[in-house]
């Protein structure tokens, strides 16, 4: 595999440089490599998958080239599920074998008998192991089984092979200009895809020093690019704000800072402007999906483009569908979808979805719903399955949402939608304030009113002390739903 071959290679040609900086210890080139081999021979599955669970940290890359070095692919376990919901993703992936530490079996609970650990925290990674040669293996062979979150039933295995991850992390360096220069900050876990791509794989293929921290922390992050004057951040909105929100943190601070990316959820335009003013960085937008391995749309720091998630990345075709499936011109809502060597190779046992997430010409049907300017930059309106009809309007809950979190009190904002027998659906808001904030739901829909259309002013605003969210910081809508439903009953 040309990716595994691209790793192993940066690792030893900086044998003696430090490449992950993690919360448990510093990962030379060298100790990496041998680290990796040591777990190639420990594996003795018989099975196409391995499973791994381990916190953020340089044991990630190592277990990954070791199941990459059998010819096996990985499944990364997203510690943050329910343990039902891991067990699934055990049983429906058929892995028999779960590289972890200790610590981490607890998010899994009792395991079948037939699903083996390797722990890694039992084992020496000191002295060099007999060389186990590599298996060779093709670029469309599958590399990853990415779970999503699973946003209606059971968690999908989406299938990467060995190209789709290499395609595009050669389309995020040639978007960004990245080199063995740049110093990586990796807050995303391992297990999301883009920290797997963007702050795992990336980083190892051209030689540049990844920071990890396992655990979200902001006055953490702060000293972290304090002490290490990292050049690249990505991190989700909810994370931007945190930051911002830390006293300690000061400008000077951020200086090294040249990328910072978000993706995940709508960027705040409090943030953005916040972190511009606080630290003269400009946040910037990407967007993408498990399916896309997963970075499609990057804006970069000279596009002042704010709203928007920038133009594709090389060798993706974008294009806006309308609900006839008539390709729709600039700057008019449709669904969005993307075709290039980025997306992936199916979901896993799963032909009928596979053969349905594809159109007639290969596009991939994102489920999300955009616009593209005359300029070519892609803004994202909403989830088609969590668009509102009120009185016969199309309304996105991403609009309400951001006039809500314009006012200075407010948090986080979640719209969803309640049924009504004049309009059809009204958009109902629950929020989160800032801290020592009074809640006034009068005077915020007041503030609303002067922001967006009075038919898409939120009938009713609740606030809660904390907003549901998925592993990622994702408001999950469908939570939220959920406590209208209960409401109403």
């Amino acid at each position: 595999m040309r990716l595994l071959r691209s790793i192993y290679k940066s690792w030893r040609k900086s044998a003696f440089r430090t490449l992950i900086v993690d919360d448990f210890r510093a990962w030379k080139g060298i100790e990496l490599q041998i680290a990796s081999w040591h777990v190639s021979k420990q594996l003795t599955t018989e099975k196409p998958h391995v499973a791994i669970l381990l916190p953020t940290s340089g044991l990630f890359p190592v277990a990954l080239t070791a199941v990459w070095a059998l010819g096996k692919s990985v499944v990364p376990l997203n510690y943050l599920l329910t343990k039902k919901e891991i067990q699934y993703i055990i049983k429906d992936s058929g892995v028999d074998t779960v590289i972890t530490v200790g610590p981490m079996l607890d998010f899994i609970g009792e395991l079948p008998e037939c699903v083996a650990t390797l722990r890694l925290d039992e084992m020496s990674f000191t002295g060099f192991p007999p060389i186990r040669r590599s298996v060779k293996s093709s670029s469309d062979m599958l590399a990853a089984l990415l779970y999503t979150s699973g946003t209606s039933g059971n968690p999908k295995g989406v299938m990467l092979s060995a190209d789709n991850l290499q395609s595009n992390i050669e389309q995020c360096i040639a978007k960004a200009d990245f080199t063995s220069k740049d110093i990586f900050v990796g807050l995303l876990p391992q297990f999301h895809s883009f920290g797997f791509t963007v702050t795992t794989l990336l980083p190892s293929v051209i030689r540049a020093k990844t920071v990890y921290m396992a655990k979200f922390n902001p006055r953490k992050v702060v000293d972290l690019v304090r002490e290490h004057k990292p050049t690249m951040i990505v991190a989700i909105p909810s994370m931007y704000n945190a930051i911002l929100n830390t006293k300690s943190a000061k400008a000077e601070d951020f200086h090294s800072i040249q990328l910072a990316g978000s993706g995940g959820e709508a960027l705040p335009a409090s943030v953005y402007e916040g972190f511009k003013e606080r630290f003269n960085v400009s946040i910037c937008e990407g967007y993408g999906l498990t399916e896309t391995s997963p970075v499609t749309h990057w804006r970069m720091p000279y596009e002042d483009k704010y709203g928007t998630v920038g133009r594709p990345v090389d060798r993706l075709q974008q294009k806006i569908v309308s609900e006839n499936e008539e390709e729709i011109g600039p700057n008019k809502d449709g669904e969005i979808r993307l075709k290039g060597p980025n997306i992936m190779q199916g979901y896993y046992q799963m032909p009928d979805e596979t053969s349905s997430a594809f159109d007639e010409d290969g596009f991939f049907k994102t489920g999300d719903m955009g616009r593209i300017d005359d300029d070519g930059f892609l803004s994202i309106t909403g989830r088609i399955k969590e668009m509102l009809i009120i009185a016969g309007e199309n309304v996105f809950p991403r609009e309400i949402e951001e006039a809500l979190t314009s006012h200075e009190d407010v948090l986080a904002a979640g719209v969803v939608s309640r049924m009504d027998e004049s309009r059809g659906e009204v958009p109902v808001a629950f929020i989160e304030l800032i801290e020592g904030a009074t809640f006034d739901e009068q005077q915020l829909r007041s503030w609303c009113r002067e922001k967006i259309a009075p038919f898409k002013v939120p009938r009713t605003i609740t606030v809660l002390s904390e907003l549901p969210r998925n592993p990622t910081g994702k408001i999950m809508r469908r939570e939220l739903s959920k406590l209208v439903q209960m409401e109403v009953s």
